[in-house]
Order: structure tokens, then C-alpha cells, then sequence
């Protein structure tokens, strides 16, 4: 029997990550797209960057390399419980869905971990709860949820119209927030049903902290937060002019380190909790 040896390396070409080589962060923004942030609890000083083409690191001299193979991470969320463990969703170099794929080496290589619901999904969106770390939600039409940390799930329902982002509560599994065009929503049942807490305007994303934190961008409020339950909103940072965040990761270790990926793929960090900002890296 014959072996197309060319094929083979292909696909272990597609499975492993390339060489690392070192680039600014400022210029992934020329050649992919930023889908996700994350602190990288190995070392808080990294920032991890789900993108188009990967999984990026980078470091605090603004360098980034990247990590993992070559693959449309568009959903990506950290594991609370274990600091070398990311899930992700999204596509394959070669074409096709990802379903849900889970890494325990900080992002270097990836394991197939479920097709989901009507898979394999491709969930753009996908969050894991900080109140239990065994449940998450994922969107690939509607909305999806896991309760034995992404093995497998279930349809719970509609997700609100034009939808953009989701951030799972950190003060009950099934509360889930999910910001859109029309602006910050929030369910308390696992998605069965949704009321509003920010209307009258987009938000373009939403994140809570393990303190029970959440932060919201609205356009005309600019960057804002409130802590769950009290939902009492205060603006922290509001002249944006044209420009927004689309996602925003937190350090675990010093909740004033905020980290945001600007509409534009700009990546920026601000050392007062967002009342200022300046390119990550400087």
C-alpha cells in the first residue's frame, strides 16, 4: 500500500503550532482579527489573544508570539479553575467547524472536546461560569449550555436579537449577560428568557469578575461597570469619540490592570481601572 507522505505532513503541518517568532502586538491588527482576551494565570504579566489566525502570547515589552497551531479561534474562554486550562470554538485552517476544543498546555496544542449541539458548532460567543465552573454557554443559533465543563450540551434557547457578546455571572450558574445592538441583557433562568438592564444604545461587549463585577461598553457612556445584583451603573472612562471596545480581559491578581481590544484590533492597557489607557506593552 502506497503513503502519500505529502498529505500526512499536511495535516501535522495543520495540527502543530509554527515556529515562534516574535512581532509587536500593535501589528497583528495589519494581518487577523482579535475574537478574545485572556490574562494568562501561568504569569499575569501575558496576555493571551484569540485570533483569526491563532492563539497569540504576548508580554509586557509588547511583543507577541504566537503559540498555538493556525486556526479561527472565535470563541475563546479561560478555565477559572486551572490556570494552564482554555476552551475555544470556531474553525480549522482546512476548512469546517471546530466544535468545542480544549487545551490544558496554556494554548500550545488542542483536544476535540465536543460537537455540540447540531455540530460541530462554531460558537462565536461562549462563556464559562465563575459560580460553577462546570457550567458554560455557547451560541451557534441559540443559545447553548454545559453543565460537565463543555463534555456535552444541550439547547436552552433564543439568544436576544443581534447579539455580540455573553459573560457568565460569578454569583450563580445560571445567570448569564449578553450585551447587543440594542443594548445589556440579562437572564437568570440559563437563557430560557431575558429582561433589560442597558437600553437605548449598543454594547459592544460585556465581562464579569470572580468579585461579581461586570463591565460594559455603551456607546454614548463609553466604558462602565456595576456589581451584580445592585446593577448601579458608573461611568469610568467616557470620552471614546469613534472608537469602542470589543473585548476587555481583567487581571485576576490587580483588578485596576485592564486590558481591551478596540474596535480597530488595537489593543490597549490602563493601570487606574480605565480611567486612563495607553497600547499595551508601553
Amino acid at each position: 500500500m502506497s503513503v502519500d507522505r505529502t498529505a500526512i505532513a499536511g495535516v501535522l503541518a495543520a495540527l502543530l503550532p509554527l515556529a515562534a517568532s516574535a512581532e509587536p502586538v500593535a501589528s497583528l491588527r495589519a494581518h487577523t482579527h482579535i475574537h478574545g482576551l485572556a490574562i494568562d494565570r501561568t504569569d499575569p504579566a501575558y496576555l493571551l489573544i484569540a485570533t483569526h489566525h491563532g492563539l497569540y502570547r504576548a508580554g509586557p515589552d509588547g511583543n507577541a508570539e504566537l503559540v498555538s497551531p493556525v486556526q479561527d479561534f472565535m470563541g475563546f474562554t479561560p478555565d477559572p479553575r486551572d490556570p494552564n486550562a482554555l476552551f475555544a470554538s470556531g474553525h480549522p485552517a482546512r476548512g469546517g467547524n471546530l466544535g468545542v476544543v480544549a487545551s490544558s498546555d496554556s494554548g500550545k496544542t488542542w483536544n476535540s472536546l465536543s460537537p455540540g449541539v447540531s455540530g460541530p458548532v462554531d460558537f462565536h460567543q461562549m462563556t464559562m461560569s465563575l459560580a460553577d465552573h462546570a457550567t458554560m454557554y455557547g451560541v451557534f443559533g441559540n443559545l447553548q449550555v454545559s453543565r460537565d465543563a463543555g463534555k456535552s450540551w444541550a439547547v436552552v434557547g433564543k439568544v436576544p436579537d443581534k447579539l455580540i457578546d455573553l459573560s457568565a455571572s460569578a454569583t450563580s450558574a445560571e445567570t448569564v449577560y449578553a450585551s447587543s445592538e440594542l443594548g445589556l441583557l440579562v437572564s437568570v433562568d440559563a437563557g430560557k428568557s431575558w429582561k433589560p438592564l442597558l437600553e437605548g444604545s449598543p454594547v459592544t461587549m460585556v465581562e464579569t469578575t470572580q468579585d461579581g463585577t461586570i463591565y460594559a461598553f455603551a456607546f454614548g457612556k463609553g466604558l462602565t461597570r456595576a456589581k451584580e445584583g445592585a446593577f448601579k451603573w458608573s461611568a469610568i472612562a467616557g470620552d471614546w469619540e469613534r472608537e469602542y471596545i470589543l473585548h476587555l480581559a481583567v487581571d485576576p491578581t490587580d483588578s485596576n490592570r485592564l486590558i481591551a481590544a478596540t474596535g480597530e484590533s488595537q489593543i490597549i492597557a490602563s493601570k487606574d481601572q480605565g480611567l486612563t489607557w495607553g497600547p499595551f506593552g508601553r
